[in-house]
């Protein structure tokens, strides 16, 4: 019977809150869903989009999940990532403008599982410690720690959903003179406030999304000046006057920072935009999922099902130009798998399936290519299940706009609208123009769109 069935969810942010909205939708409309038990670490539901002070170690001796840090706005348009089941009109109840700051975003995320209840499935402040596959019960041992109580307990699942990111574990490298350096050295997993740099000389090595928005944080709030470094091309932005891409970093002599090309900068600071790792230390080896941070990763059948084991699934594990549509979408189909309602071929067509994928993203090699692999993939996810429909085309085209906008005024860009490709609201300005709009908090953000 499937109300014995019983399947594990590790993680409840947009990813794991995404598959329990799956379960949670297709039983309001009828069916018999398993018990579902989610598991999240922290003691509040969000994932990354929880802001914390905390850097290393949190309140109960785990490692810091979040990444996130004060005066963050979205750096994609959010009609991009608009929930196909629950709008930013039906969350607001106004039009709102498109680069909303991480209050907004996280209060809308929030409001659907809410709306839906589902922290009826979640068990918060809770540690997964160690997942095992039985092959001949067919079941997976779960052990988690209550980290309020410190008891562990086992139990047996069904299927696991590993829905725990892959932003948290940061990729720190080493460069000669790092022991040495008079100031301060951080990732960006670390970063909270751009305040803090005013005034400094800021040095990050880098060269992707997280590197383009920490040194336009830093510039904004007043950093003296921005170098950043990268390993193989320049983003190329026209950066202002007190930003400037350099090649790679070589060593570092007192304050001295030097080059490839062999230029030199005083630095005060340095920040390590070097991206995260996949880590998923709770899984036994055979269930672990290594792989780049790529659009279509390692050993994933339709980026979801453990091509070793259908039982198991992780989400969200793409490099991400969308991110919570395709989690919903991903959470659908798992939650179809899981229920049968969507049947897995055998492990050799899985894998045919896979290197189909792998080899069409090999050929995507600009920017506009990969938006559009990107785009059939979460087509061919969504069109899997019965995911509410919603205008990738108009995503897609939104997605190529915005690398457009930053092209034109990488300062600016924020300040660009758009509409939803699930309402077909067109945004509003934002009453302040990003660059002096210091005040990032909801009820600042909101006076944007009232009356219109």
């Amino acid at each position: 019977m499937m109300s014995a069935k019983r399947v594990c969810v590790i993680g409840a942010g947009p990813s794991g809150l995404g598959c329990l909205q799956a379960f949670a939708t297709a039983e309001a409309k009828g069916d018999t869903i398993p018990t579902v038990v989610c598991f999240e670490k922290q003691e509040r539901w969000g994932g990354l989009w929880n802001y914390t002070w905390r850097t290393g170690l949190d309140q109960n001796g785990e490692p810091v999940h979040g990444s996130m840090y004060r005066y963050l706005w979205s750096n994609g348009p959010k009609e991009c990532l608009e929930m196909a089941d629950y709008s930013f009109d039906e969350h607001y109840k106004q039009p709102i403008p498109s680069f909303p700051p991480r209050a907004v975003l996280e209060d809308y995320i929030l409001g659907r599982a809410k709306k839906s209840n589902l922290g009826r499935f979640i068990k918060y402040s809770t540690a997964v410690r160690n997942v095992t596959f039985d092959g001949e019960a067919e079941l997976f041992t779960v052990e988690y720690e209550d980290l309020t109580t410190h008891t562990r307990t086992s139990e047996t699942f069904d299927n696991v959903i590993v829905a725990a990111g892959h932003f948290s574990v940061p990729n720190v490298p080493d460069f000669p003179g790092f022991a040495q350096f008079p100031g301060r050295i951080l990732h960006v997993h670390d970063f909270r406030d751009a305040v803090e740099f005013k005034g400094k000389r800021v040095l990050i090595v880098g060269a992707s999304y997280s590197a383009e928005d920490i040194g336009l944080q830093l510039h904004k709030y007043g950093a003296a000046a921005v170098t950043m470094s990268y390993r193989t091309q320049a983003m190329g932005f026209d950066w202002p006057d007190t930003m400037e891409e350099l090649p790679l970093l070589v060593k570092v002599e007192g304050n001295t920072a030097s080059f490839a090309d062999g230029t030199t900068r005083e630095v005060d600071a340095i920040i390590l935009c070097t991206g995260y790792q996949h880590s998923f230390p709770f899984m036994e080896d055979s269930l672990r999922l290594r792989t780049l941070n790529r659009l279509c990763p390692d050993s994933l059948w339709k980026g979801v099902v453990w091509n070793n084991n259908e039982k198991l699934l992780y989400l969200g594990m793409q490099d991400q130009w969308y991110t919570f549509t395709m989690f919903d979408a991903q959470g659908w189909l798992a939650r179809d798998i899981v229920m049968g309602k969507c049947a897995v071929p055998d492990k050799a067509a899985r894998e045919a399936d896979w290197a189909a994928w792998r080899a069409r993203e090999e050929k995507a090699e600009t920017a506009y290519q990969q938006i559009e692999f990107q785009t059939e993939y979460v087509r061919d996810v969504a069109a899997m299940s019965d995911y509410p429909k919603f205008d990738l085309d108009a995503c897609c085209q939104m997605f190529k706009d915005w690398k457009g906008h930053k092209k034109i005024s990488i300062l600016g860009y924020r300040d660009y609208t758009f509409t939803s490709p699930v309402t077909g609201t067109v945004s509003p300005s934002h009453h302040t123009p990003w660059l002096q709009a210091l005040d990032d908090s909801l009820e600042c953000y909101m006076q944007s769109g009232k009356g219109n």
